[in-house]
């Protein structure tokens, strides 16, 4: 298994048990908020609704879409279409990534991919639908028409970091490296202190430098540990920027090694010493963060994937001559 498919594995692991255990208290919170709702009226002429209310039923719907309690999700979904209306843009998105999540077959999900055309038509710029039709091309393996839709949002909204992160992984995805590198450097000059979307380059960076030919390899990798350096200097236990700095750092060593000329070239900027103290660091931190957090039972539950994923990478680097 490689980083980024165990990276992906243990964050899946981790906000799965969290959000299962908030799943299961969707009939406590249905029973509470249809209470609420009785009460309406004179909560309105009181002026005293709960602003965080809707918000609450909100996340309730995704985390029962993801457990499966369709049932749940949708008695969250007509609680916030009377409130909002069918109409409200949020509300629509919701409606749609409703219906991808009971749909059956392809049939059903191209008949979604044609409701959002037919939303978009009365309204171009529906964000919410436009994020939803996008997510379903993906999703139906139509990646090419999923990045075409993603460069004309970003036409009309150039600054939507979060898009331009959904592109690269895209692109990343269809192995358009330089185009995946360009998106995410682009979503750094939104968020420019976002220390995953650092982390987030300097993954890719660091994929192009397993991939590169000898020539570009140290100059792929000097720049997947700038990116990591500047996730963890941003994030002080940033456990996924300290993972790839010890990854990056390691073969950026192996490579110095099985170089013929390891003294610093003219287009090299860390020496080798710089390279071996950062990761000494790396590793050094992620013992630290996992030691921490196996000893607290909360972390150990939110995140233990990604701890048992970094366990297992300092174990192989404990093992290695």
């Amino acid at each position: 298994m490689d980083r980024t498919t165990a990276e992906h594995h243990a964050i899946q692991s981790s906000n799965l048990i969290t959000t299962l255990r908030f799943s299961q208290q969707a009939p406590m919170i249905l029973e509470r908020q249809l209470t609420s709702d009785k009460n309406l009226i004179s909560s309105v002429i009181a002026n005293q609704e709960e602003p965080g209310k809707y918000g609450i039923l909100e996340q309730l719907f995704f985390s029962c879409l993801q457990t499966g309690d369709d049932k749940s999700a949708l008695l969250c979904l007509e609680q916030l279409t009377r409130r909002f209306g069918s109409s409200d843009e949020k509300v629509m998105g919701l409606r749609g990534l409703y219906e991808e999540a009971i749909a059956k077959n392809q049939s059903d999900l191209e008949d979604c991919l044609r409701k959002y055309d037919l939303a978009l038509s009365e309204n171009p710029l529906n964000l919410p639908i436009l994020k939803r039709r996008i997510a379903l091309l993906r999703s139906i393996s139509r990646p090419a028409d999923a990045i075409s839709s993603l460069v004309q949002l970003l036409k009309a909204i150039p600054t939507d970091a979060e898009a331009w992160c959904e592109l690269a992984d895209l692109y990343q995805s269809q192995g358009m490296s330089s185009q995946a590198i360009f998106s995410l450097e682009e979503a750094l000059l939104i968020a420019p202190n976002a220390w995953n979307i650092h982390a987030r380059l300097g993954e890719v960076l660091y994929i192009c430098a397993s991939a590169a030919e000898a020539g570009a390899v140290s100059e792929y990798l000097q720049k997947s540990i700038q990116y990591f350096c500047r996730s963890v200097e941003l994030c002080d236990d940033y456990l996924r920027g300290f993972y790839g700095l010890a990854l990056a750092t390691s073969l950026q060593l192996r490579s110095m090694t099985l170089s013929r000329d390891s003294s610093t070239s003219t287009k090299d900027f860390l020496s080798a010493e710089k390279v071996k103290k950062l990761n000494v660091l790396a590793e050094r931190k992620l013992e630290a963060i996992v030691n921490q957090r196996s000893a607290n039972h909360q972390l150990w539950d939110h995140a233990q994937g990604e701890l048992i994923a970094t366990k297992e990478l300092l174990d192989r680097i404990n093992e290695s001559p």
